[in-house]
């Protein structure tokens, strides 16, 4: 069921209140959902229902993405400032430390909190902060690209490349797989969230910034990569191992930056894997 909620995020100015828009099911055990730059909770729609069949399944739009609003004035679209709000988003729905699986940019905020031993277990997929600084470069421009043509192309047109797999294609290659199995209206409503995303660009700006150097130990780690990522390449997966040794590393064959869609079984086994 979807639902909002409210709560003040810690900053140097005093107490700020955020609000998220956020999705939950199931029962069992805690599972924070977090997406990518850009996407909207309903990225991961392809495994929910895999995963409430173990978990309690909470599915958030990040502040300034989906149906939530950016951050208050004054509070950077950043990791710290991001786990925080995440910290005290738990706090406001009474979810003391669980497992959280995140992808691209949430796979990064998933490792921040990890880090900070906010969860329980991490469960990463293709997270962002791995890359180095060409890496980098090639997938902020894929992505300043995407937010172009979202931008600047009518609703009426998004329409009508959706209702065939060829422009659909055309529309989500660059983070699916096989963007063929996306249906019209999920396509559709992913490029008007990036098109809507109010953070987007700060967030962006933030993670010029980010590069990934922290083992995590104490708590359990997945990092799992697509063998067809087109927009943070797959060898980035062994860097990570590198740097967390303990993680377990996984490969997702022919899935691409977003594989929730690509394959949803094999990629709600690696979540709930990973968090038991």
């Amino acid at each position: 069921m979807s639902a909002t909620v409210s709560f003040k995020v810690p900053s140097a100015s005093g107490p700020r209140t955020a609000t998220l828009s956020y999705a939950r099911v199931g029962t069992g055990e805690p599972l924070l959902l977090l997406h990518g730059i850009g996407h909207h909770r309903q990225a991961w729609d392809p495994v929910v229902d895999i995963l409430a069949t173990e978990r309690d399944v909470i599915a958030v739009d990040l502040p300034g993405f989906g149906a939530s609003p950016a951050l208050p004035e004054g509070l950077a679209h950043d990791l710290s400032t991001m786990n925080a709000a995440l910290g005290a988003l738990c706090a406001a729905l009474e979810v003391e430390r669980p497992h959280v699986a995140g992808n691209s940019l949430g796979g990064l905020l998933a490792l921040a909190l990890g880090r900070e031993k906010l969860v329980r277990s991490v469960t990463a997929l293709s997270p962002a902060g791995f890359w180095t600084p060409a890496e980098r470069r090639y997938a902020f421009g894929v992505l300043l690209g995407m937010r172009q043509i979202a931008t600047r192309m009518p609703p009426p047109l998004v329409e009508r490349l959706s209702r065939s797999a060829a422009g659909r294609t055309v529309l989500t290659s660059s983070i699916y797989a096989r963007p063929a199995r996306r249906s019209p209206e999920a396509v559709v409503a992913e490029t008007l969230a990036l098109a809507n995303a109010s953070a987007f660009s700060e967030t962006l700006r933030a993670g010029s910034d980010v590069q990934w150097t922290d083992d995590i130990q104490g708590i359990p780690v997945t990092v799992a990569w697509g063998s067809r990522d087109r927009l943070l390449v797959r060898r980035q997966g062994v860097r990570a191992k590198q740097i967390i040794p303990r993680a377990r590393l996984v490969r997702l064959p022919g899935c691409g930056h977003v594989p929730m869609n690509d394959d949803p079984a094999l990629v709600a086994r690696v979540i709930l894997d990973g968090s038991r």
